[in-house]
């Protein structure tokens, strides 16, 4: 049995991608180890395949990076390994040179365009950093994927390189088993709104919704993961007196989740257009709302605002004004008929857009591996 080493620097219990593609490998009889780092607060793990969490001195930063490279690079030097499999540019050097080192199969899943995060867009020297380390790598790269046909055509062009896409579709969910006093505790008889995910952070349009809610009658919006602006939303929550209206909820796990986006009357994606990792991103979310069967309100970025419009199933906006968004959401919830119809076009898209039918690409790629 041939065994791959997956790296991440996350602690593994949200990065439902990852968790998807380890699966997914496992399911193909590849004995799958998946390298993350344990935080304090980090939840016991338990997946159908192994795991192992290094705890690290330092949480961000420079120094964070450096020793997590260092300590993954002895890491993959000492395990058994026929293929590595790395996730994203901050652990693709140790796995570069341990694949040159050990003659093995490298494989790369870039899950954005790395050097273009809000994180380093500001930062030139870092961003530098970052960018000198993708192009002495990524011309070199023989098994490379990322997330849709946009950023793969960026890269391509960019390294003279195929670039394959495997997108970050949500697995197929079968809605209708919440309980009904889950229901009225969590919701009671309002409407309510959605945003979740572990990047909640800057340019992403949640302080905006937070506004929103100000304008709002007898509607609940709950937020639901971690960010970089969770403090600054739970500022303004306070600051606005929303406390009533407004839920903030740490990172859960999937199936807890996905209650809370079942039951939810419209899934918010308010990214904007401040950078190109954004501009062109179809976040994790979106095909949770879509699996959920809970119409989206999304932002005019093109892969997004391409998927909601040629599936019809919800609304696609130019504004980030909080009274024009609630104009929006109250238009949305009270136009029952093309409620409806965003609802059966859902469970339509769903049966298209879902893990199940992704992963078929996913076992192309490293049944043939170069």
């Amino acid at each position: 049995m041939k065994r791959i080493l997956v790296s991440v620097t996350n602690d593994l219990i949200t990065d439902q991608r990852v968790h998807k593609v380890c699966t997914t490998l496992a399911q193909m009889n590849f004995d799958v180890l998946l390298i993350g780092r344990r935080f304090k607060n980090s939840e016991l793990i338990n997946r159908n395949y192994n795991t192992t969490r290094m705890k690290l001195l330092f949480t961000s930063g420079f120094l964070f990076y450096a020793e997590y490279n260092l300590r993954l690079f002895f890491k993959l030097l000492f395990l058994k390994k026929d293929i590595l499999l790395s996730n994203d540019l901050d652990t693709l050097l140790p796995n570069y040179i341990i694949s040159k080192l050990f003659n093995k199969k490298l494989v790369y899943d870039s899950h954005e365009l790395f050097t273009e995060v809000p994180e380093l867009i500001n930062r030139p020297f870092v961003q530098k950093f970052w960018l000198r380390i993708e192009e002495f790598i990524l011309p070199k790269l023989k098994n490379f994927y990322t997330v849709n046909n946009i950023i793969a055509k960026i890269y391509t062009s960019k390294y003279n390189i195929p670039v394959y896409v495997i997108r970050n579709l949500a697995p197929i969910y079968n809605k209708g088993n919440i309980d009904i006093d889950f229901l009225k505790i969590i919701k009671g008889d309002q409407n309510m709104l959605i945003i979740q995910g572990s990047g909640i952070n800057a340019d992403r349009g949640a302080e905006e919704t937070v506004e929103m809610m100000q304008y709002l009658k007898d509607t609940l919006l709950y937020i639901i993961g971690s960010g970089d602006v969770f403090e600054t939303l739970k500022a303004k929550i306070k600051s606005l007196k929303l406390e009533r209206k407004v839920i903030l909820l740490n990172k859960m796990n999937y199936t807890e989740l996905m209650k809370f986006t079942e039951i939810a009357d419209i899934g918010i994606s308010l990214d904007k257009n401040t950078n190109l990792n954004y501009e062109f991103s179809l976040p994790n979310k979106v095909f949770d709302y879509i699996q959920a069967g809970t119409p989206l309100l999304v932002s005019n970025r093109k892969n997004v605002a391409e998927l909601v419009s040629e599936n019809n199933i919800g609304k696609v906006t130019n504004t980030h004004n909080p009274k024009e968004l609630a104009n929006i959401v109250s238009e949305m919830l009270k136009n029952k008929q093309e409620y409806n119809i965003w609802c059966e076009n859902l469970n339509k898209t769903a049966a298209v857009y879902n893990w199940e039918n992704e992963s078929k690409n996913l076992k192309k790629i490293f049944n043939n591996l170069k």
